[in-house]
């Protein structure tokens, strides 16, 4: 059997999969194979998983076949969240040939070998999650504008609606020092902005690392981080893509407030509005430390979109709870919902809960909180009409134009004229399209620099 020499990735779910993702793929390319998009025929294909719901591993499942069906004699390799938590459910689908689990997701190449060499039958390397305690850096790339840099991985919190800590292990995160020379290295292919992302970055430094074979406690914290990426002058954009609300700290919005580099732009789970709900979950913070946390991010940053992670069904939630946690959304000045409809995970003490809620009504209450969403975002997005925002431009989806998302996190489009993909300057915001993409024309060029960033604030 020829060795095979083109490979093909797919990948499913969060910010942090498509970082690990665009690593595997570049550790293919060291090792000589030729990299092609999902949609061609390739040797071997390898797809990460995601496993937050049972739509994800149903998506899996169409993954695969979609696979075989471009090259019926590929090799199928699937790893990620999915294939941690339930291996033999993956090697059961017909057609996958390799199973990997978070510890063995790195090797691959090795893993691989024995399949190149000719073995047959389906191979499976999952073990306990407890083996995965290292810490692989990786990013994404091939967006030029934009990167995903992984800094953590893993959580210790135990959340009960959550599968995460079974599917990636305890918290632990990378040193500071190779998060600025990744920064620094994508900076010089040309990315304008970094998202740093994670299971729980802002439990950056709390968790462990390991080094030389021991397990011990990191000394930089969350704050230490990103002070030291604020002096990677190459890239003028950071993003902190979502933080726990007990792990915002007054010191950390003080320093995104005052940066010339960090957007003002934060991401916060709420999951419910309701305190007996966030019990339930064990979640680390009640209602009154949200409000009081996204109080904060408005005082010091009056124009910061604010994201909000929101689950509706959890089991328990009446009439009253939902309708509770859509009046305190309605309160609160945040800029859009992430609406998730709970699923009962295997191995969650959620799962064994009584009071179910019947997926009609979850199903309802996800629509309301979808509306209520665009209100939010088109409520935002109405403020800032007719000023003028630094923006970062990218490829719209309409041609003709170019699109992007300003400092804070609106997004826009304007005639391509006026505008390269990948280019940094003031834009002023228009009018707001059904789409809830606002209209835009140049504004001052002068705040294409990162000095710029804090005039328009």
């Amino acid at each position: 059997m020829a060795t095979p020499r083109t490979v093909a990735f797919h990948t499913l779910g969060c910010k942090l999969n498509y970082s690990e993702t665009s690593a595997l793929s570049r550790m293919f390319e060291d090792d000589g194979y030729t990299v092609g998009p999902f949609t061609s025929a390739a040797d071997i294909y390898v797809i990460n998983t995601c496993s937050v719901t049972d739509f994800a591993d149903q998506k899996c499942r169409q993954t695969v076949r979609q696979a075989l069906r471009r090259n019926p004699q590929a090799n199928v390799v699937v790893t990620g969240c999915y294939a941690q938590l339930k291996p033999q459910e993956i090697a059961d689908i017909p057609g996958v040939d390799l199973v990997l689990g978070a510890a063995e997701k790195f090797r691959i190449l090795d893993y691989l070998e024995p399949f190149l060499m000719g073995d047959a039958g389906v191979k499976i390397h999952a073990g306990d999650i407890q083996q995965a305690n290292t810490f692989a850096s990786s990013f994404s790339f091939g967006d030029r504008t934009r990167s995903f840099l992984k800094v953590q991985d893993g959580c210790d919190y135990k959340c009960t609606f959550c599968t995460i800590p079974l599917a990636r292990g305890a918290s632990r995160s990378d040193e500071v020092e190779k998060v600025v020379q990744n920064a620094r290295l994508l900076a010089s292919q040309g990315v304008k902005e970094i998202v740093l992302t994670g299971v729980n970055i802002g439990d950056f430094g709390n968790g462990t690392a390991v080094i030389e074979g021991e397990r011990v406690k990191k000394e930089a914290l969350f704050i230490d981080l990103i002070r030291a990426l604020d002096g990677v002058e190459e890239i003028p954009r950071f993003r902190i893509s979502s933080i726990e609300p007990n792990l915002c700290t007054h010191e950390i919005l003080e320093f995104v407030a005052g940066s010339s580099r960090f957007m003002p732009h934060l991401h916060m789970p709420l999951q419910s509005g309701n305190n007996r709900q966030l019990r339930e979950m064990r979640r680390r913070y009640t209602r009154e430390l949200y409000e009081e946390r996204v109080s904060w991010i408005k005082d010091m940053m009056p124009h910061a979109c604010i994201g909000v992670d929101i689950i509706v069904g959890f089991p328990g939630e009446t009439d009253e709870d939902f309708r509770e946690t859509v009046r305190f959304i309605e309160s609160l000045p945040v800029s859009y919902l992430h609406v998730f409809t709970y699923s009962e995970r295997p191995n969650t003490p959620a799962a064994s809960m009584k009071e179910v809620v019947p997926m009609a009504v979850r199903k309802e209450r996800n629509a309301i909180l979808r509306f209520l969403s665009d209100k939010k975002k088109a409520a935002f997005y109405q403020e800032h009409l007719g000023t003028i925002r630094p923006a970062l431009f990218e490829q719209d989806k309409i041609s003709g134009y170019v699109g992007g998302f300003t400092d804070n996190y609106i997004q826009f489009r304007l005639p391509d004229a006026f505008g390269k993909v990948n280019e940094l300057a003031g834009i002023q915001l228009q009018s707001m399209g059904e789409d809830l993409v606002v209209q835009a024309s140049p504004g001052s060029r002068s705040t294409h620099a990162a000095s710029g960033f804090l005039s328009c604030r």
